[in-house]
């Protein structure tokens, strides 16, 4: 958002969805909450029920009628969509996929950080070593849908899931990348991740559109690799990467391999971007149904979407106040990221970042 031009009064569309998603948004909110007291900006919260219990209920995903309200706000905070009694796929492409799509939230944004008390399974390797964002085009690709069955359910049957890949869409995605590397500051390091050896059309795309972009910003050192050498990578030597660009599916995968390696879904979180429009943010961890209402899952997670979403508002300095608070307790208070061995209930972590987003300095015993 422009600086110069944005208000302080900010509505915010909240989507609490199914599982754990309303108790780790609870957490979320109570941050948010405290972030905007100490710094003087207002948030007005107007929630929605669309998730599994909607739909179970009433058969409705998501109305074309919410999707337009949806439009109006400035930023939608997710908590999780998914529910065991409803077929895979139903939810996901009636309600993520068609926000991500009608609302054109072309990026998905996914910090890979690992922050002080946090382990990773990656042997050697610190907080220094493991702090890298993969910018991933989120409305092309094969998510599409485009494709069909030839002769289905027979033993001849032909499947066909085609790859959409536009000059428009790579464009605007790495340029998206560029300008958030340059913005970022840090190694000034972008690379392209695809598989150009056998994608010999949709990466020779991506490939081109990236060298020519790259032109625009002589200050930003790029490089290529192919996907299976960046999962590699990420494991053996993650200091290496500074900002990833890719494809919506190798996206998917890689952004999981990366929530691994910063210590888990318990703290992964990522954001859905339209740069002109509204943007939405949410924990990447899923629904979580077996702890339901047990008050054990970790919001860090979902206070981390929280915490993007301020940034994307403006409210960097708020943002940056939340992101040391999460590092305070991470290195000083939690024994454990995995739900049910934190050491701490699910309000108390939320309490205890709260707490500390509201404090001057902080100083944990």
């Amino acid at each position: 958002m422009d600086s110069e031009t944005k208000t302080r009064d900010y509505k915010i569309a909240v989507i609490p969805g199914d599982g754990t998603g309303p108790e780790v948004i609870t957490e979320g909110i109570k941050v948010l909450n405290a972030a905007s007291c100490r710094y003087g900006f207002k948030l007005e919260f107007v929630e929605y029920d669309f998730g599994g219990e909607r739909y179970l209920r009433t058969g409705e995903t998501l109305p074309d009628s919410a999707l337009e309200e949806l439009k109006t706000f400035d930023a939608i905070y997710l908590g999780a969509i998914g529910h065991p009694d409803v077929a895979p796929g139903i939810l996901e492409r009636g309600i993520l996929l068609k926000i991500r799509f009608e609302l054109d939230q072309y990026i998905n944004l996914r910090p890979v950080k690992l922050y002080p008390g946090v382990w990773t399974p990656l042997k050697d390797k610190g907080p220094e070593d493991i702090d890298f964002v993969v910018v991933r085009e989120n409305t092309e690709g094969l998510y599409c849908g485009a494709g069909g069955f030839l002769r289905k359910g027979t033993p001849q049957e032909v499947a066909i899931q085609e790859s959409i890949n536009t000059r428009y869409g790579v464009e605007r995605c790495v340029r998206f990348a560029f300008e958030y590397t340059k913005k970022r500051n840090k190694k000034k390091k972008l690379t392209l991740c695809g598989k150009t050896n056998v994608l010999t059309y949709a990466f020779n795309l991506w490939e081109r559109v990236f060298q020519e972009v790259a032109k625009d910003y002589p200050e930003i050192t790029t490089d290529y690799a192919h996907v299976d050498a960046t999962c590699m990578w990420m494991v053996k030597n993650p200091e290496w990467f500074d900002v990833i660009v890719t494809d919506n599916m190798f996206g998917d995968i890689i952004t999981d391999l990366g929530a691994m390696i910063q210590g888990g879904m318990g703290i992964a979180a990522g954001g859905n971007i339209n740069p002109q429009g509204v943007s939405m943010f949410e924990p990447i961890g899923g629904s979580a149904p077996k702890y339901t209402g047990k008050n054990v899952i970790n919001p860090l997670a979902a206070i981390s979407a929280g915490m993007m979403m301020l940034e994307y508002l403006g409210e960097e300095e708020a943002a940056r106040k939340i992101e040391s608070a999460i590092i305070e307790v991470t290195g000083k208070r939690l024994k454990s990221l995995a739900a049910g061995k934190m050491g701490y209930s699910t309000t108390e972590v939320g309490d205890m970042v709260a707490e500390f987003t509201a404090k001057d300095s902080i100083s944990i015993p």
